[in-house]
């Protein structure tokens, strides 16, 4: 079965054309499937792997880099699994689909490519223990324990990457110890990062390679129905500050009011949970990308942590053309707070 005539099985897992109301599908009902629940305890290694009762999970890590040649780079290599039905099963009667996404962004150029692959075939999937995710030749494997250690490749027509990430820091469970609330109505995520990578290695381009360094991002997260049903997409912001402090966070756009949150982590990795609205966030500035109006100037603020800050696009053409589109990016930093980080953006119809 090729891409092409996964396509429409796709379209049917996360619901984009049937569902309108929430962004891939992910506001709509979740009958039959697994949800988050509050108290559970997340184990590992177990859950660096899949969890087929769930609806949607990914596997996704962003870095910002900084080239020999003198330039700020950024990629984002993206496992996405997504079920037709809850459970696992052998060969072609497997109800999971998984697709990838991969990018490379400089200040001029943006590049990706996308993979589909039917899941119980071995096009792709993903292993607990020693850890290792793929779709076809695109790979992140660890090298020693767990998450500490990785090897990550990808290539697109114009494009390859490969790098290796080394983390000198611990994980973050998000939200309450993983559980991550996404609207005021309940919807939720199991939700943990690996926000510490040192990360070297070699972007291949047309015109030759680039040594790299910098510093790199792996979120995981799953659920079956993470947003509410008014939620139409989410502004998503990993940000790595120059102190070594670091923060993420998100506005979920709704119908009945935005819904805000995050987690804030010290240089000492110790983190610590942002309660609803304390995270803000405002576009400043818009620009036409691929004919939609996409926000490429933020300001946000943190008051808590006496954090107000302006996020700028490195490249504010760095559009994901792909089956499900949205806006993903480099970004720097400057106000009270300097640095850089990674920007998503969904939903932008």
């Amino acid at each position: 079965m090729n891409a092409r005539s996964l396509f429409p099985l796709l379209l049917a897992a996360w619901g984009t054309v049937a569902h309108p109301q929430g962004y891939a599908g992910l506001g709509t009902e979740a009958e039959g499937f697994a949800l988050p629940q509050r108290g559970h305890r997340l184990s590992f290694p177990d859950d660096h792997g899949p969890h087929p009762d769930f609806r949607i999970e990914w596997w996704y890590l962003t870095a910002n880099l900084e080239g020999g040649d003198g330039r700020d780079y950024g990629i984002q290599w993206t496992l996405f699994r997504s079920a037709l039905a809850p459970g696992e099963a052998e060969g072609w009667q497997s109800p999971q689909i998984w697709m990838a996404h991969a990018a490379v962004t400089a200040p001029d150029q943006h590049l990706y490519a996308e993979r589909i692959a039917r899941g119980g075939t071995g096009q792709a999937g993903v292993m607990p223990e020693p850890f290792e995710a793929w779709i076809g030749n695109w790979q992140m494997h660890a090298t020693g324990d767990a998450l500490e250690t990785l090897q990550l490749t990808a290539a697109g027509n114009a494009f390859s990457y490969a790098l290796e990430l080394a983390a000198d820091g611990p994980m973050v469970l998000h939200g309450e110890d993983g559980y991550s609330v996404k609207s005021a109505s309940g919807q939720a995520s199991y939700y943990y990062s690996q926000p510490h990578y040192r990360v070297s290695g070699t972007l291949n381009f047309p015109d030759g390679p680039v040594e790299v360094t910098g510093h790199g991002w792996l979120d995981r997260e799953w659920s079956s129905q993470p947003l509410a049903g008014d939620q139409s997409g989410w502004d998503w912001f990993s940000l790595s500050f120059d102190s070594g402090d670091k923060l993420m966070g998100f506005v979920l756009r709704g119908e009945s009011g935005d819904f805000s949150s995050g987690t804030w982590i010290p240089a000492d990795g110790a983190a610590e949970p942002l309660p609803p609205g304390a995270f803000r966030a405002e576009p400043l500035q818009t620009t036409d990308v691929q004919g939609r109006e996409i926000p490429i100037r933020w300001k946000a603020v943190l008051p808590d942590k006496d954090v107000s800050i302006e996020i700028q696009s490195l490249n504010p053409q760095s559009w994901m053309g792909t089956s499900f589109p949205y806006w993903e990016g480099p970004v720097s930093v400057t106000g009270t707070h300097s640095g850089k980080g990674y920007l998503e953006m969904t939903g932008y119809e």
